[in-house]
């Protein structure tokens, strides 16, 4: 009787396990999950400087990491997520684009910008959920000021990498078309092209190489972080980001590590007027510092990389790190104060414009309060 026990059970484990298998390789063919590297596309990346022949890596190498969790990451008493969406501020958008640079933040690493008659938004994700399976994907805390359907025309966009909370399939699908360009890391036109984006609204880019958009330069720049949507095994190219205008010049960050490449960016694609840079979630084990700098080196990057005034971006929104949602402004006002950094601090959708007087509040202070 034993035997047959142990025999059916095993029989059960097999099932069980090729029923998950099946799972996931279903899960995993959702169009969400995109393309894969292959073709012209992986001959173009075997070339670039970035590839070792199997990825992209880091440069300098990124330090390794287990990853650890320790208690002090796990400390129940801090909030994670905020305890009420975040205050909006409904922007006042029209059709035609006035000279000039002015910016909105839509929160996460989602900024629209307004550069010398052109329309840009950064890694547009606008969707509810930072992951296709909604039963393990983080969700919003607070809707973006204006929907996907309700934005205006949109000139070109650019994409720092690959991950589910910075290239969102449904955001891309709606803004392609309208006739947005896309200008991303080499590799992540292959997701693009599975979701039916036209070939000739996707640019392709290496680091230092740069694409012409009529009047508007946009320069791909480097990033130390990591890629993926079926593993973490980088097989599309991480960025930063220039864009110039005639007139002005911004940066924006993408996700990454600290690194000497703030510097390099300034003194090949510089000078800049605007950055926006991420923030948050970072943690404690040097790993992954390496590829998600803290706020006090974001403010450094900042300063590295030679721009005039900061917008923080990527925190309070997705819950993906163990700090408290408020943790990331908190450190990056005080840092900004000590290196006299100007830091301007938008509710989402609250217009930036710059060489106007910008008065930022720590509005932050005041979400969960009593009114």
């Amino acid at each position: 009787m034993m035997r047959k026990v142990v025999r059916y059970g095993a029989i059960g484990l097999v099932a069980l396990a090729a029923a998950l298998a099946g799972t996931v390789a279903y899960v995993l063919s959702w169009p969400d999950f995109g393309g894969k590297l292959e073709g012209e596309r992986l001959e173009r990346a075997a070339a670039s400087p970035r590839y070792d022949g199997e990825r992209f890596v880091n440069d300098p190498p990124q330090l390794e990491s287990d990853f650890l969790i320790t208690f002090e990451d796990m400390r129940q008493d801090r909030v994670r997520s905020p305890p009420e969406p975040l205050p909006l501020v409904e922007p006042d958008l029209t059709t035609d684009v006035a000279p000039g640079l002015r910016a909105w933040w839509f929160g996460h690493a989602t900024v629209l910008i307004e550069i010398d008659g052109f329309r840009v938004m950064t890694d547009p994700m606008l969707s509810n959920h930072a992951f296709p399976v909604r039963l393990m994907a983080p969700e919003r805390s607070t809707p973006p000021p204006l929907s996907v359907e309700e934005l205006p025309p949109i000139d070109a966009v650019t994409i720092s990498h690959d991950h589910f909370d910075h290239l969102d399939m449904k955001t891309i699908q709606a803004l392609a078309e309208r006739g947005t360009h896309f200008y991303v890391g080499l590799g992540v036109g292959a997701h693009l092209e599975v979701w039916e984006v036209p070939a000739v609204q996707i640019h392709e880019l290496d680091w230092w190489e740069s694409a012409e958009l009529g009047g508007l330069t946009l320069h791909c720049t480097p990033a130390r972080h990591y890629s993926g949507r079926r593993s973490m095994g980088s097989p599309t190219l991480w960025t930063s980001w220039v864009i110039e205008g005639p007139e002005h010049t911004v940066f924006h960050s993408g996700d990454s590590g600290y690194g000497p490449h703030f510097a390099e960016i300034r003194d090949q694609r510089g000078p800049i007027d605007l950055s926006f840079v991420k923030i948050g979630d970072y943690g404690a084990d040097p790993g992954w510092e390496d590829i998600h700098m803290t706020p006090e080196s974001a403010i450094q990057a900042h300063v590295d990389v030679g721009a005039k005034t900061m917008l923080p971006i990527h925190w309070g929104i997705f819950d993906l790190s163990y700090h408290a949602w408020d943790q990331p402004i908190e450190r990056a006002s005080r840092a900004s104060q000590e290196h006299g950094v100007e830091l301007v601090t938008p509710k989402l959708g609250q217009e930036v414009a710059f060489g106007s007087a910008f008065e930022s509040s720590r509005w932050w202070e005041q979400v969960g309060q009593p009114r």
